[in-house]
């Protein structure tokens, strides 16, 4: 089964995850960054992102050029991949391509060390991603 195709409640049942709504996991205490010049001319096709409004184009036009501004921040010490296979374990239904892992190491030619796994909401759901975000999680 793939990742895709988990609800929270089968999260629940069948990994025994106890949700926690309403707490931070973020500190409060951030520096907030400047985008780039480059990101920043990048995200004015934002407008045609949302228009078009497949996953695909939040991809292309949203979400990966900010994932590959935080690996040029962080002197490419990360690695980012797109729609890889993630078959951790397929007998539990771990398996699937996933959106966007980012990784600690700077490896790019295989995926080593997953650090963050990224969903985007379904057909601007939210609540519809949340399992396919939680089985992704259990996986990395």
């Amino acid at each position: 089964m793939p990742y895709s195709s988990f609800t929270i409640s089968q999260i629940k049942e069948e990994f025994g995850i106890v949700l926690q709504e309403g707490k931070r996991f973020i500190p409060t205490n951030l520096t907030p960054i400047t985008a780039s010049p480059r990101v920043l001319g990048i995200l004015e096709d934002l407008p045609w992102a949302i228009a078009v409004g497949t996953e695909k184009a939040r991809s292309e036009a949203i979400i990966n050029p900010i994932l590959l501004e935080v690996r040029r921040l962080l002197d490419q010490e990360i690695s980012v991949f797109s729609g890889e296979e993630f078959n951790v374990d397929p007998d539990r239904g771990l398996n699937g391509v996933c959106d966007f892992m980012v990784c600690q190491s700077a490896e790019q030619l295989v995926m080593e060390a997953p650090a963050i796994v990224l969903v985007e909401a379904k057909k601007a759901d939210l609540k519809l991603g949340l399992g396919q975000c939680m089985a992704e999680m259990i996986a990395a």
